[in-house]
């Protein structure tokens, strides 16, 4: 992560939307929002939302077959 590149405020977020949409599409990084200089946030390209969905599924399945397995 590069954190001069990769964090922005919520107000850079509502007045910069399309360039941290073409960012995250661009880099394939994370954006993580702050507001109040707390992180509240994470912005992310649909592609890579797609396979940490995929990966913590299959993980969950692991998971579940070793536990079953032990039983």
């Amino acid at each position: 992560m590069n954190f001069s590149t990769d964090i922005k405020p919520v107000t850079y977020l509502k007045s910069r939307a399309a360039d941290l949409l073409d960012q995250i599409n661009e880099t394939q990084r994370p954006v993580i929002i702050t507001q109040n200089g707390e992180p509240r946030g994470v912005l992310q390209d649909p592609k890579s939302y797609e396979n940490m969905r995929n990966a913590i599924g299959i993980l969950k399945l692991l998971a579940e077959g070793r536990f079953n397995l032990q039983d």
